[in-house]
């Protein structure tokens, strides 16, 4: 993951924290730092492939990032 900081505009009026959605440019970089190109994912062909998939995959995601550290 890439720890990166971010500077507001204008200061944030909330007194809790808010939820943030950060979206980046497309870049030819982008999506390739793993050997995964954005440019040839298919939602089709991931949507086909995990058709019978019965587990949560968010659980799956999260325990293959852990045990790539």
């Amino acid at each position: 993951m890439h720890k990166k900081i971010m500077k507001l505009n204008k200061k944030n009026s909330s007194s809790k924290p808010d939820p943030v959605i950060v979206a980046f440019k497309d870049d030819d970089k982008a999506g390739k730092a793993d050997g995964f190109d954005l440019k040839k994912f298919s939602f089709g062909k991931a949507k086909k492939i995990l058709k019978n998939y019965t587990g949560s995959l968010s659980d799956a995601v999260i325990e293959e990032r852990r045990s790539a550290t």
